[in-house]
């Protein structure tokens, strides 16, 4: 695409677009006309098949007979969609014509996206059968960065990340399960959001590894990417990777784990390891940075091409590989005859590595709230990666592949471009179901580069609607106060966040409290008890978690402590810590101190 083209393009940003729609400055059809220079212009190679005009004529006009309105939330919005996700009427291809087939139905989150009144335009390239990080592995042709014709775009979703990047839609679908989802969004200067696996379903999905893959996002911003999600996202009953959502919350300031020195490998591209610093300065405007140990989710990260998940890879693929080979992408087929190599044995044997390594991990999370990794070491030149295809493509995997392996979600930022004018950005990774408290914290970081969108000239959309989670049909959440060990950094927090609680506030409770340090709990906890004259106000933070959840943190929870109604400073009651009287009589009472944290840090001062 021309910088001139650049320049006239419109701006395609769901804030933009829902803002003219709603004033009547604008129509479906409108903008469908609008769009054709900048899809003239686009890049081929990112494309493997676009509807033709009578086809977005005629869905134009079916919404512009419906009209906007908050059953359609996402009225006119034009996107694309990785071609390895069904799109009825349409073909499939995973980048292998020999596999091609035309999809009966719309995939689960196709159909919810176009029942949201979105425009489909088409269907992008992709690393054949979503096998590479790079995007030179499709016989449809190589599309490079949007900002250097001699570099990768990245993979394996390719073409999605570079049709937004440029402005021909709004957003695009991909697929993520090694890192397909983040790579090509920092190589094209667009945030990536690889959800929660399972939130999305992969019904209608050509799999690569069906238990870890994921449908991603690519938007303008982590709050546009946001509102796809929550279209997109919700439990699928034909899907049986499909799960519900359990909202978990971060703290205000959260703790952000970040690499050691000397654990920081980047291959050599010395701006690569200087712009990962200058995030950092940004992120701990924004939380504390804390090192952790990567060692383990590097290992965790090898487990994915050397152990036996390479093996699901043959669920879409064995019967080339048995009969048509030379339809594969010569790299592609290396990388999937592996998974011939391995048995149900080793299958087993793997998994309880996994499992080994998930423990090993484990303290982190009891640390950290999140992880802020580069999303790629270094950004690779396409002649080099045709030359070593296999080494170079494992280099990019080295801050990704672990992801889904440890049910991570993440969001890949983009920063500041660097010196040489190519696109970098960190990616955000938390436990499951952190995604809308990832994505707020993402859209603070993004604003905080002062970055273009994309390769377009247009500045990043006001913030717009909040990212909190959807609302569902499921029970209510219940609120719960904690006072002591459970707070956010304490030993026991990782209790309520494993249980996928999410954080809501700290605050104080009503001044009608007194509070003790029982003698010989381990770890350290406070007694909590309702006085009717002397009280003081106590520190709380209000954590909340589902009812099957909260049922199970309950019935954990040991004498003298347990679960009654408290009164916060402003009037609210919630469920609340309290203890027996009867294990007070030998504590200490250290209401003067306000709060569990400041005694704990005035014992350990002493």
């Amino acid at each position: 695409m021309t910088d001139s083209t650049l320049s006239s393009g419109r701006d395609l940003s769901i804030t933009a677009l829902q803002r003219d729609y709603a004033s009547g400055a604008l129509t479906p059809l409108q903008l469908l006309n609008a769009l054709q220079p900048l899809l003239a212009a686009s890049n081929p190679a990112a494309w493997i098949y676009r509807l033709d005009a009578p086809a977005l004529q005629q869905r134009a006009q079916e919404l512009e007979a419906l009209g906007p309105g908050p059953q359609r939330p996402l009225y006119g919005i034009p996107f694309a969609v990785k071609d390895n996700i069904d799109v009825a009427g349409l073909p499939t291809t995973a980048a292998c014509p020999a596999f091609s087939y035309i999809a009966e139905a719309h995939a689960t989150v196709v159909q919810r996206l176009l029942d949201a009144g979105a425009i489909l335009i088409g269907k992008t390239n992709l690393d054949q059968f979503a096998t590479g990080l790079v995007g030179t592995r499709s016989p449809y042709g190589t599309p490079s960065s949007t900002f250097s014709a001699e570099h990768i775009s990245g993979g394996s979703s390719s073409g999605s990340a570079v049709v937004v990047s440029e402005g021909c839609v709004s957003f695009a679908l991909g697929t993520d399960t090694a890192g397909s989802g983040r790579v090509p969004a920092a190589f094209n200067n667009i945030v990536g959001a690889k959800p929660t696996r399972g939130w999305l379903p992969t019904t209608g999905v050509v799999p690569a590894c069906r238990s870890l893959d994921c449908v991603s996002v690519f938007a303008i911003s982590a709050g546009e990417a946001w509102q796809v999600l929550c279209v997109a996202g919700g439990a699928d009953p034909a899907d049986p990777w499909s799960r519900h959502a359990q909202a978990a919350g971060l703290p205000a300031r959260p703790r952000i784990g970040v690499l050691r020195a000397e654990e920081r490998e980047f291959f050599g591209d010395a701006q690569a390891a200087a712009h990962y610093a200058d995030m950092l300065e940004k992120l701990a405007t924004l939380g504390e940075l804390v090192e952790f140990d990567f060692a383990p989710f590097a290992a965790t990260a090898a487990l994915l091409y050397d152990g036996p998940w390479v093996a699901e890879r043959l669920e879409a693929t064995k019967g080339l590989l048995q009969n048509r080979p030379e339809s594969l992408d010569p790299t592609v087929l290396t990388v999937i005859a592996r998974g011939l190599e391995f048995d149900a044995a080793q299958a087993m044997q793997a998994q309880t590595r996994l499992q080994a390594l998930r423990q090993q991990i484990a303290p982190v999370w009891r640390s950290l709230d999140l992880l802020a990794l580069p999303s790629a070491p270094t950004q690779h030149r396409i002649a080099a990666v045709q030359a070593d295809p296999v080494r170079l493509n494992s280099q990019l995997g080295h801050y990704t592949n672990f992801t889904n392996l440890l049910d991570l979600c993440a969001v890949a930022v983009p920063g500041p471009l660097r010196p040489d004018g190519l696109p970098a950005g960190v990616t955000l990774l938390a436990p499951a179901w952190h995604d809308a408290a990832l994505a707020r914290l993402a859209d603070t970081l993004h604003r905080s580069s002062d970055c273009r969108v994309g390769h377009t000239r247009h500045a990043l959309p006001p913030p717009g609607a909040r990212m909190e989670w959807p609302a569902t049909p499921e029970a209510p959440w219940i609120r719960l106060a904690v006072i002591g060990a459970h707070l956010s950094g304490m030993p026991l927090n990782h209790e309520l966040t494993e249980r996928a609680a999410r954080f809501v506030r700290a605050c104080h409770t009503a001044p009608a409290y007194r509070l003790y340090a029982l003698p010989g709990s381990v770890p350290p906890k406070p007694g909590l008890q309702a006085v009717s004259s002397g009280g003081v106000a106590i520190v709380v933070e209000v954590w909340e978690l589902t009812p099957a959840a909260f049922g199970d943190f309950v019935a954990r929870i040991p004498a003298p402590l347990g679960i009654g109604s408290l009164i916060l400073d402003n009037g609210e009651t919630l469920k609340g810590f309290l203890c027996e009287h009867t294990a007070l009589t030998e504590a200490e009472d250290i209401s003067p101190f306000g709060g569990w944290r400041a005694y704990i840090a005035h014992r350990s001062a002493v």
